[in-house]
């Protein structure tokens, strides 16, 4: 299932969620521009190295120049491929403005790096020895879409769904859409414990954990952060 649109109206341009949007896409455009050793640097310089935070990396794994704890930051402004961005950025496009909209532009972008630091710790501590790079927004994203389902459990999100070689549109509540996006992360995350992950590259795995603790920790905060505030 692909959200094609959701049918809230927002009060305000959410001019955080676009900013957001343009930064990744522009990170992503510079790592196209690297040569793949560079790229591969780039990548242990920035994203989390859960190894590197749990400070048990052997010494072949390259070190980061700053502090481990910048990259849960840093790491959330990159991907490992085309459809990685892509799928990001348009569940971001879809859920994001509302949420902004509720929380207004400061404390959204404040919820939004906080859910994609807490998203990669949930998936440092279960993968806290892997030498695997983890970089990617899919965990500030989750958070988005935990505040979205409290916040807009009756909305209706436009979503494409394969029929075999062919597609169709429906309209599903973001109840049941969100709410079956986070058991199926839950899911694989149990399925997947004890296999290295990482968030979002192309070739490597998935970040599950990352994903539903991300999508709780956005249903958490968002709460204490005004979500459900009528001004």
């Amino acid at each position: 299932m692909v959200p094609l649109r959701d049918e809230n109206p927002t009060t305000i341009t959410p001019y955080v969620t676009y900013g957001l949007i343009a930064v990744n896409i522009l990170v992503f455009i510079y790592e196209l521009t690297l040569p793949d050793g560079q790229l591969t640097r780039f990548f242990y310089s920035w994203a989390v190295v859960p190894c590197q935070l749990t400070d048990i990396c052997p010494v072949s794994i390259p070190a980061s120049p700053f502090p481990e704890w910048v990259t849960l930051i840093t790491s959330q402004f990159l991907h490992g491929g085309f459809l990685h961005v892509a799928g990001n950025m348009l569940f971001l496009w879809i859920f994001g403005n509302n949420v902004e909209d509720r929380l207004g532009h400061v404390k959204f972008i404040v919820f939004y790096l906080a859910c994609g630091v807490l998203a990669s710790l949930t998936q440092w501590y279960f993968s806290s020895a892997s030498q695997i790079p983890s970089l990617g927004a899919s965990g500030a994203i989750a958070g988005v879409m935990g505040a979205y389902i409290l916040r807009y459990p009756k909305a209706k999100v436009l979503t494409l769904i394969p029929l075999g070689i062919f597609f169709t549109t429906v309209r599903i509540s973001a109840f049941w859409f969100l709410g079956f996006w986070f058991l199926q992360q839950a899911f694989y995350g149990v399925a997947s414990v004890n296999a290295p992950a990482n968030i979002g590259m192309e070739g490597g795995g998935i970040a599950y954990w990352a994903h539903a603790g991300g999508f709780v920790f956005g249903a958490l905060l968002g709460p204490l952060l005004g979500l459900f505030s009528e001004e």
